[in-house]
């Protein structure tokens, strides 16, 4: 709808402005003329003037909605050419036929002058050279015309493509989401039928906004907190005392920011992944709030590499995550990963800069 209202109001911008041109070519000359002659002298001069200016129109407008497009844009040179040839014919005419109209109906404006010939090369010459100057006009308003709506057409199709890009990675997101949740509350029935009830209680909660949520291309920042502290406590059911886990997830219950729905979730999951060793120890510290309208994902865990036959899932949520921002926040988001000097911890730390 939008977009409609836009084309809308540049063909309305085009009007205004070809019409203000004119009218300028037109109706100012009628202002510049010499004091010492009176108004009916200055009128009848300008009427036999003004047929120059609309043999320009004529000639700028037929190549402007015809000659251009039907031959020009298509690469034919050649009709391009001579049918160009024949409109500067027609655009003397007119100007020679409007002149000498001028001449028989307002014949007092040279009865103190000795009548010129009708035919003169210079007159003719110069006329050649304005309409040929008109034509290159036409052209170059077309050809701008054109290519800005390739370029409106270029960027409808990256748009379109962005689109179902991210609409292909939000359904690549549940199944990869569910998948590593089914894999913890697996885990949990072997030893704990108690926990893994409870745990099966919370992806009820998660599942809910999985399923709701995730389908908008924006959702309030504090639904999606609430989203990753629920993920959070999942999670704490299923590991030892051995891990510390520290969430500061610092976003007041009412914060409307809005911001792309699962984003951070895929680091959360890492963070569990590989900052758990096998004998059930480690440490992880999430950390997400919100300055001047920044908001900062920031997660340390323990490094422990999971080996080529130890992993789970499919391995794609840091490629969704980071195709994601450049879809949804470009040139609006830092991005800094990596391991400690020492090896011992893994850090992510996103903030995505506010529009």
């Amino acid at each position: 709808m939008s977009t409609d209202l836009e084309k809308s109001k540049s063909k309305y911008r085009y009007l205004i402005l070809h019409l203000l041109c004119w009218a300028v070519l037109i109706v100012v000359p009628l202002f510049f003329h010499s004091s010492n002659d009176d108004w009916q002298t200055v009128w009848n001069r300008y009427v036999r003037w003004v047929g120059n200016p609309l043999a320009y129109i004529l000639v700028f407008y037929l190549n402007y909605l015809w000659v251009v497009p039907r031959f020009l844009l298509k690469k034919n040179w050649k009709m391009f050419i001579l049918i160009n040839v024949f409109v500067i014919v027609g655009g003397i005419f007119v100007m020679d036929l409007w002149h000498w109209s001028g001449m028989q109906l307002l014949p007092e404006i040279h009865s103190d002058q000795p009548r010129r010939p009708f035919v003169r090369l210079p007159r003719y010459f110069w006329a050649i050279m304005t309409l040929y100057l008109i034509i290159a006009l036409a052209v170059a308003v077309r050809m701008v015309k054109h290519w800005h709506h390739i370029e409106e057409v270029r960027q409808e199709a990256e748009t379109a493509r962005a689109e179902a890009e991210l609409s292909n990675l939000r359904n690549q997101m549940n199944p990869h989401f569910l998948l590593n949740t089914l894999n913890n509350i697996y885990a949990l029935i072997a030893f704990d039928q108690e926990k893994a009830q409870t745990a099966v209680g919370e992806l009820s909660k998660l599942l809910r906004h999985v399923l709701y949520e995730n389908q908008r291309d924006m959702v309030p920042l504090c639904k999606e907190a609430d989203f990753m502290r629920n993920y959070i406590e999942l999670m704490k059911i299923r590991v030892t005392e051995g891990v510390k886990i520290d969430a500061n997830i610092n976003v007041h219950p009412t914060d409307s920011t809005p911001i792309a729905p699962l984003l951070f979730i895929s680091l959360i999951e890492n963070a569990f992944k590989h900052g758990i060793s096998p004998q059930g120890t480690g440490e992880i510290k999430v950390d997400i709030h919100q300055t001047d309208g920044d908001v900062t994902c920031e997660i340390y865990n323990t490094c422990y590499p999971k080996r080529a036959n130890d992993k789970s899932g499919s391995g794609i949520g840091l490629e969704q995550v980071s195709r994601r921002l450049e879809l949804m926040y470009p040139n609006r988001y830092t991005w800094e990963k990596g391991t400690t000097p020492d090896g011992k911890q893994y850090y992510s730390k996103i903030t995505l800069k506010k529009q």
